[in-house]
């Protein structure tokens, strides 16, 4: 991974100021989410929205540990060596997803270069083990590239989630600089592969991180090859650096650029933008309908 000059970080301005929650709800979700001993991106990733979406009690579940085999520049997910999978965790999630009553779920995961099938078969046995006590509760998946394995992306599919999500995270030109052992190309084969695999019978989904340096045709680009893989959804967020440690940021784009980039993606065919500062993958993924869009 590229060397990063630690240096202070920004002053963060207005539009990304956040309120912490007033409710019980946060207390409630953490407390639920300790009792059944389940890790979520919210807290692994220092998402700056888990306060909202616990408020609110939501979650994005981590499965496979918290432990990453690669070491991503803008990711505050730990990188070491993984502990074994827990065979309970599928009904542990399933469980979760009862008790908070979710009518959407997304489930994530750290990258397992150290497994055969870098993890695909515990998403497949989540995926099925919450359908089974939540038959209607939306599944959306947020998945690692499982190094473009035929196999692995089947074993996935082969559960029937409603929506795959896999982030091609940044520009081509970025890609690495930012994202460790993966690749620009590799994802947006990842994402074609589903969406020749299952066509409209599932939503294809992706997001971008901006105020990387990366510059607006470079956007227009990477959106339009994601939209040649067949992605329907799309996310774009604020790049936030995580720690001193994480890759700087570089711009603070305003929310009037993330409005016009949204309507952009529109216009390219995108079923749905997500489009803000705020914006992350998985941040209110509630709201999309997944059963009256079409793709």
């Amino acid at each position: 991974m590229t060397t990063i000059e630690l240096k202070p970080r920004p002053r963060l301005p207005d539009w990304l100021r956040i309120k912490l929650p007033t409710s019980d709800t946060f207390a409630q979700t953490r407390s639920l989410l300790d009792e059944l001993k389940l890790h979520t991106v919210c807290e692994s990733a220092k998402c700056p929205n888990h306060w909202e979406c616990w408020g609110k009690g939501t979650a994005t579940f981590m499965i496979a540990g918290d432990r990453c085999t690669r070491a991503c520049g803008f990711c505050a997910v730990s990188t070491a060596k993984p502990l074994p999978l827990e065979a309970d965790e599928p009904l542990r999630v399933a469980e979760a997803t009862r008790r908070m009553r979710l009518k959407h779920i997304v489930i994530t995961a750290v990258a397992r270069d150290d497994l055969a099938d870098g993890g695909a078969t515990h998403f497949r046995r989540t995926i099925e083990a919450v359908r089974r006590l939540n038959p209607k509760t939306v599944i959306e998946v947020l998945v690692p590239d499982f190094q473009d394995s035929d196999s692995a992306i089947e074993q996935v599919l082969a559960a029937d989630p409603q929506i795959f999500n896999h982030n091609l995270e940044t520009v081509r030109r970025l890609t690495p600089s930012v994202r460790h052992r993966a690749t620009y190309d590799r994802s947006l084969s990842v994402l074609k592969k589903v969406k020749a695999r299952r066509g409209q019978t599932i939503h294809t989904k992706s997001g971008l991180m901006l105020g990387l340096g990366e510059t607006e045709n470079e956007i227009m680009v990477a959106m339009e090859d994601l939209r040649a893989a067949g992605c329907d959804l799309l996310t774009l967020g604020q790049y936030l650096q995580p720690t001193l440690k994480h890759l700087p940021v570089v711009e603070f784009i305003p929310p009037e650029q993330f409005a016009a980039l949204g309507r952009a993606a529109l216009a390219l065919g995108f079923v749905h933008v997500a489009s803000g500062p705020m914006v992350r993958s998985s941040y209110h993924a509630d709201e999309f309908d997944a059963s009256a869009a079409h793709c």
